[in-house]
C-alpha cells in the first residue's frame, strides 16, 4: 500500500490540528493522506483501498480514485492560506453500487514553492451528524424562504397556494391573502404568458428547474415590474406544483443602462459593481465588491479582473452572451456563486456581480441532501399524509417510495423500548403542538412482519402558520446497532482472550476499592507491561503471542490472593489490584513475585520462551480524590518510568514523576509540529580569528519558543528529538533553513557556516544526500559549510563514524569535533577521523587561568591539535582574561558571549558591532 509521510515524526512535518486528532481518536476507519501541490504527489496510509471498497486493488488504481475525489479540495488549496483547514464531503459509489459519504479533512502546510496538504479520510455515512444536519437544514430552508429578499411563490393547477413576505412586498399588497387562491395569470403580463407556459411545460420531473428568464408582473397600483424568474418543479400537499423564485430586476436593469456613464459612482448597491479597462484591468471596485470578495479596492485596482475574482472572466464575452452564472473565489479561497452582467463604456466595461451563493447552496441542499442521506426522511403534510419520502425511508421501512408517498403517517404503529404501544405518536404530537421531539427510540413492523428499530426525531416545518403543522420526520435504522450493543453488554466485563477482567471491570474494581463502602485503608494498583513482547508476535506469529498472553494471565491468577483482581487492558498490558491494605514495600514484593513467576520458561512449539515485564505501582488511600482512570494513568506513568530505566523492574508512582513524564510526553508530541508552527528557529553566534580579531564563521544554533513553557533549552528538547526519532527530520530541515538564511543575508561575507549534527543523524544513510541538497538548493559553497559532531557521538562507533565523515567530506564540506574533552577520547584516536578542526569544551575555557591543571590540559590540546594540522576553536569565551590566555596559548579561534551572543541572523551584524563597541569602551 502507498506510504504516507509520518505526520508525527518530525518538526518539518505537519502539526496535526485538534480537529484531526479528535476525528482520528473517535473513528475506527481513518486513513491518513497527503498531497504535494507542487509535484501533485498523492500518498496515503494503509486502509484507503478498504475505505473505497477496493480491497486488493493496486495502489495506482486506488490513487486514481482518490485523486478524482480530492480534485475540489486540491484546487481550493492552491489559493488557500498556509495552515488553513479544508474540508470536503463527497458521495462515492463503490464498485458494488453501495453509496458512501466520505469526509476529507486537511490542513495546508508550507513546503517548497507550493506546499501541500495533509489530512484524514473517513466514512461518515452513518454518523449521527446527519440527523442534526437534517434538522438544521429544515430550519435554514424555511428561514431562507421566509426571510429571502427574493419573492418566492408556489402555484398548483394554475392557482397560487403560497407566497413569502417578499412576494407580498413586491406586489405592494397588505397580506398574502390578497394573492393566495387567485390564478397565477392574474399577476403575469400578457406578453409574458406564452414564455411562462413553455417554461413550465419543460419541467417534467420533480426537482428540475428552468433557466432564469425575464417576465413582467403587475402590482396592486397597476405598475409592471420586470423580474427575473426561475421555476422549479416541486410538490405541494402530495401533488405536483411549481415554485417560482422572482427577483425584481427593474432597478437593476435601469442601473445597468446607467452604468455606461456613471459606473465609478455606484457605491451603495448590494451587488458588486466593478469597472474595468477594455483589457479587463480593474479601475473601480465598490464597497459591495469588497464585502463579497473580501478584497479592498486598494488591493485590486490595477489588477486583472480574472485574478481578483479567482476565475476566468472576459467582460467582452459576457457582454456578447448576456447574463452569466459563474463560480468565483473569495479572498479566503471559498467558492462564490455569482450572477454576472456587463455593460460597455467608452473606455471599457462595467460589471454587476450578484452574490447568489447562499440561495444556490440552500436550493442545492434541499434538492440533494435529503435524497442522498442514509437516514430516512419523510415530510408529513398538515392532513397527516406523507407528502415526500426519500429512498432511505422506503428502504428502512421495507416498502417503496411510491407506496409510502400518499399514505397516512398514522397507519404506522410504534412501540417503545419496553415493548408498550406508543400512545399519541410523535408525528401527531408535533403536528398539533409545533414542538420538536428528539432522540426517540421506537420499533415498528415492516410489511413483511420483521421488526425494525428507529432512532426518530420530528420537527414542525411552518412555525409561522397555525396548527396542524407540516412535519419533518427523520429516522435511522438502529436495529443492528441495538443487537450489537446487547451482545457487547453481555460480554462487557470479560477479556475474550484471557477470560480475565477487562478494562471496564478493572476501572469498576478500582472505584469500589477506593470509594466503596467497604474500601480498604490502602489499595495497590500494579500496571504490568511485557518487555519486548512484540518480538514474539513478529517472529513466531500472533497465534503464539496470544497463547503466551493466556499463560501469563493464568500465572498472574496463580500469584493473586483471594481478594486481588487480575485483569488485562489489552495487548500485552495487565493490571493487578490488591485490596488488603498493602504498604509500598509489600507492593514491590508483589511486583517482584509476579516477575519471578513471569520469567519462568513457557514451552510452546518446541521452544522455551522467556518473558519479563516492567511494572508501575500506585498506592491509593481510601477516598483518594482521583478517578479510577486517573489512578490507572498514574500506574501507567510509573510503568513507563520503569521502561525508561531499562525495563525488567518496577517503579513507584509519585506526583513529581507524573509531572516529569507529562512534560516529556507533551514536549515530544508538540515537538512534532513545532517546526511547522514556526516555533523552532535558528540563531547565529560569531566565531572570531583570535590573532586578527576578525569574524571567520558563525555557528547556527536551534532554539524552541514553546507557547506554554517559554524557551525550552536545547539540552532538553534535543535528547527528546533523538529518543523519539525526530532528530533526523529536524536536523535536515534546520540544515536547509540555515543554509538558505545564511546565503540570503551573508552571501559575500566570506564567513564559514557551522552547523551541529546529532549522533543519531550519523546513523541516517541519507545524511550525505541531505547535506548535498542543502548546499545546492541554497547556493552555499560546500567549502563554506562546516559540520560539527560531538566527541561523544564519534566515540560511540569510531569505525562507522569514520566512514560517514568521509562521505560527508566528499563535496568539500569541512568537519569539526565539538565539545572536545568530554568524550574520553584521545587525539590519537581522532587522528584517524577526516576532521579539520576541534572545539575545546566550554568547561575547560571557564577554568582557564584559574587552575594550573586546566591551563596545562588546554595547552596540550592546542599543541597536539596543531601537530595533527587541526585548527582549534575555544567555546564559551566570556571574559577578556580568557581570550588573552587563549591567545597566549596559541588558540586559533574563539566564540562566546564576549564576542557576540546567539541572535537571529538579521540582528547578527548589530550584535557584532555592539560587542566591539563594548570591548572598545572597556579599553580592549
Amino acid at each position: 500500500m502507498a506510504d504516507v509521510p509520518d505526520t508525527g515524526r518530525g518538526a518539518d512535518r505537519y502539526r496535526v490540528q485538534p480537529e484531526l486528532v479528535d476525528i482520528a481518536l473517535s473513528l475506527h476507519d481513518v486513513v491518513v493522506w497527503s498531497y504535494d501541490l507542487a509535484g501533485t504527489e498523492l500518498r496515503f496510509s494503509p486502509g484507503m483501498d478498504a475505505l473505497l471498497g477496493l480491497a486488493g486493488a493496486t495502489d495506482e488504481y486506488v490513487r486514481d480514485r482518490v485523486s478524482s475525489l480530492l480534485t475540489p479540495l486540491t484546487q481550493a488549496a492552491h489559493t488557500a492560506p498556509v495552515w488553513d483547514d479544508l474540508e470536503l464531503d463527497e458521495w462515492y459509489e463503490r464498485d458494488d453500487g453501495d453509496r458512501r459519504l466520505l469526509r476529507f479533512r486537511a490542513r495546508k502546510y508550507a513546503s517548497g514553492t507550493e506546499g501541500g496538504l495533509v489530512g484524514v479520510a473517513t466514512d461518515i455515512t452513518r454518523t449521527a451528524e446527519d440527523q442534526q444536519s437534517l434538522r438544521d437544514l429544515a430550519d435554514r430552508y424555511r428561514l431562507l424562504v421566509e426571510l429571502s429578499p427574493d419573492a418566492i411563490c408556489v402555484h398548483q393547477d394554475g392557482v397560487v397556494v403560497y407566497v413569502n413576505p417578499a412576494t407580498v412586498r413586491m406586489g405592494g399588497l397588505a397580506s398574502s391573502s390578497q394573492i393566495i387562491g387567485r390564478p397565477i395569470t392574474d399577476f403575469v403580463a400578457a406578453e409574458s404568458l406564452d414564455e411562462m407556459y413553455e417554461r413550465l411545460a419543460s419541467l417534467t420531473a420533480p426537482g428540475t428547474a428552468s433557466e432564469p428568464a425575464q417576465a413582467r408582473i403587475g402590482t396592486r397600483e397597476g405598475d409592471m415590474l420586470l423580474v427575473e424568474a426561475v421555476s422549479v418543479r416541486t410538490s405541494w400537499e402530495g401533488r405536483p406544483a411549481y415554485q417560482v423564485i422572482m427577483r425584481d430586476i427593474t432597478a437593476q436593469k435601469e442601473a445597468e443602462a446607467a452604468l455606461h456613464n456613471r459606473a465609478a459612482l455606484v457605491q451603495h448597491v448590494s451587488n458588486a459593481v466593478i469597472a474595468t479597462t477594455a483589457e479587463g484591468v480593474v479601475t473601480s471596485w465598490n464597497p459591495a465588491a469588497e464585502t463579497i470578495y473580501g478584497r479592498t479596492a486598494d488591493a485590486v485596482v490595477g489588477e486583472p479582473i480574472s485574478r481578483v475574482v479567482g476565475a476566468e472572466l472576459d467582460p467582452a464575452r459576457v457582454l456578447q452572451h448576456g447574463v452569466t452564472d459563474a463560480v468565483h473565489r473569495h479572498a479566503d479561497g471559498s467558492a462564490l456563486t455569482i450572477r454576472v452582467s456587463v455593460a460597455s463604456m467608452d473606455s471599457g466595461f462595467v460589471l454587476v456581480c450578484a452574490d447568489e451563493t447562499a440561495r444556490r447552496r440552500a436550493e442545492q441542499h434541499y434538492a440533494t441532501v435529503i435524497t442522498a442521506l442514509n437516514d430516512g426522511v419523510v415530510v408529513v403534510d398538515p392532513r397527516g399524509v406523507i407528502a415526500t419520502a426519500n429512498p432511505a425511508a422506503a428502504r428502512i421501512l421495507g416498502t417503496t417510495q411510491a407506496e409510502l408517498t400518499g399514505s397516512r403517517a398514522g397507519s404506522w404503529t410504534f412501540h417503545d423500548e419496553q415493548g408498550a404501544p406508543v400512545e399519541g405518536d410523535p408525528v401527531t404530537w408535533t403536528q398539533r403542538s409545533g414542538s420538536q421531539r428528539n432522540s426517540l427510540v421506537l420499533s415498528t413492523r415492516r410489511p413483511d412482519g420483521t421488526e425494525v428499530w428507529l432512532a426518530m426525531a420530528t420537527r414542525a416545518l411552518d412555525h409561522g402558520g397555525s396548527a396542524p403543522y407540516a412535519v419533518l420526520v427523520s429516522f435511522t435504522d438502529v436495529t443492528e446497532s441495538r443487537a450489537i450493543r446487547a451482545q457487547l453488554e453481555r460480554a462487557a466485563t470479560q477479556d475474550p482472550l484471557t477470560t480475565l477482567a477487562n478494562r471496564t471491570e478493572i476501572l469498576k474494581f478500582i472505584t469500589e476499592s477506593v470509594h466503596g463502602d467497604s474500601a480498604a485503608a490502602t489499595t495497590g494498583v500494579l500496571f504490568v507491561d511485557l518487555d519486548k513482547f512484540k518480538v514474539i508476535n513478529d517472529s513466531l506469529g500472533h497465534a503464539v503471542g496470544d497463547e503466551v498472553l493466556r499463560v501469563i494471565g493464568q500465572r498472574f491468577l496463580r500469584q493473586a490472593r483471594p481478594r486481588d483482581v487480575v485483569g488485562r487492558l489489552g495487548g500485552d498490558e495487565f493490571v493487578v489490584i490488591t485490596r488488603d491494605d498493602p504498604t509500598p514495600e509489600a507492593l514491590v514484593e508483589i511486583a517482584d513475585r509476579l516477575r519471578a513467576d513471569l520469567t519462568q520458561p513457557i514451552a510452546l512449539q518446541h521452544r522455551q520462551l522467556r518473558v519479563d515485564a516492567s511494572v508501575g505501582v500506585v498506592l491509593v488511600h481510601r477516598r483518594d480524590p482521583r478517578l479510577a482512570e486517573d489512578i490507572l494513568r498514574d500506574a501507567d506513568v510509573a510503568m513507563y518510568q520503569a521502561k525508561v530505566l531499562g525495563g525488567r523492574r518496577c517503579a513507584i508512582f509519585d506526583v513529581d514523576l507524573r509531572r516529569r513524564m507529562q512534560r516529556q510526553l507533551d514536549l515530544e508530541q508538540e515537538l512534532r509540529g513545532a517546526a511547522d508552527a514556526g516555533l523552532l528557529h535558528a540563531v547565529y553566534q560569531p566565531i572570531i580569528d583570535i590573532p586578527t580579531g576578525e569574524i571567520v564563521a558563525v555557528e547556527a544554533l536551534l532554539r524552541w519558543n514553546h507557547p506554554e513553557f517559554g524557551k525550552v533549552s536545547p539540552a532538553e528538547f534535543i535528547p527528546i528529538a533523538e529518543e523519539s526519532g525526530l532528530i533526523n527530520d529536524i536536523g535536515a530541515r534546520a540544515l536547509r533553513t540555515v543554509s538558505r538564511e545564511f546565503m540570503e543575508h551573508l552571501p559575500t561575507s566570506g564567513w564559514r557556516l557551522n552547523v551541529n549534527l546529532s549522533a543519531r543523524q550519523l546513523d541516517d544513510a541519507h545524511l550525505p544526500d541531505i547535506v548535498r541538497d542543502a548546499v545546492s538548493s541554497s547556493g552555499l559553497p560546500a567549502s563554506r559549510l562546516c559540520l560539527e559532531i560531538t566527541e561523544s557521538a564519534l566515540m560511540q562507533d569510531l569505525h562507522n563514524a569514520g566512514d560517514v565523515l568521509a562521505k560527508l567530506r566528499e563535496p568539500g564540506v569541512s568537519l569539526a569535533i565539538d565539545d572536545f574533552g568530554t568524550g574520553y577520547s584521545s587525539l590519537a584516536q581522532l587522528h584517524r577521523m577526516p576532521t579539520d578542526s576541534l572545539k575545546i569544551d566550554r568547561s575547560f575555557v571557564l577554568d582557564i587561568g584559574k587552575t594550573t591543571d586546566t591551563d596545562i590540559i588546554v595547552s596540550s590540546i592546542i599543541a597536539m591539535a596543531h601537530t595533527l594540522n587541526l585548527a582549534v576553536v575555544a567555546e564559551g569565551v566570556e571574559t577578556e582574561e580568557q581570550l588573552t590566555m587563549l591567545r597566549d596559548l596559541g588558540c586559533d579561534q574563539a566564540q562566546g558571549f564576549l564576542l557576540g551572543k546567539p541572535v537571529p541572523i538579521d540582528a547578527l551584524e548589530g550584535e557584532i558591532a555592539r560587542c566591539r563597541q563594548q570591548r572598545y569602551a572597556d579599553g580592549h
